[in-house]
């Protein structure tokens, strides 16, 4: 789809009342079960968040409340999503570690810290006092 036609369907959906909204979700859905070629999978945590909306519409409840708690379920995603690359980053630097080639014979694993001008290895400021 191009940026054109994306823009122009967002301006119509953003102008509809929620239920109406609901309505051309319905009708999307429809179609794309009829006619999509390749649709993208969504994750376990969308899926999720996409039943519990659908449940929640089937029993009838006001669209402020269905709105509220996919506002939650979008922040809980957000930070599962956060959680999970923070874990990716650690098993990446984990495997860096142990994957890393063994020392030569004779040379430090570590070069030895620098020493600054004021004599701390680390360059922070000693403390006066």
């Amino acid at each position: 789809m191009h940026d054109l036609l994306r823009a122009r369907l967002m301006r119509h959906v953003e102008s509809l009342p929620e239920a109406q909204i609901y309505q051309a979700l319905d009708y999307i859905e429809f179609l794309s079960s009829k006619y999509a070629r390749d649709m993208r999978e969504p994750g376990s945590f969308q899926k999720f968040t996409e039943l519990l909306e659908d449940k929640m519409r089937g029993q009838g409840l006001a669209f402020g409340t269905i709105k509220g708690a996919l506002g939650v379920m979008g922040t809980a995603g957000r930070v599962v999503s956060g959680i999970t690359e923070a874990g990716r980053t650690v098993i990446r630097e984990v495997e860096s570690v142990i994957t890393a080639p063994p020392p030569e014979p004779g040379k430090p694993a570590l070069p030895p810290p620098t020493r600054q001008a004021d004599g701390d290895p680390q360059g922070g400021a000693q403390a006066t006092g």
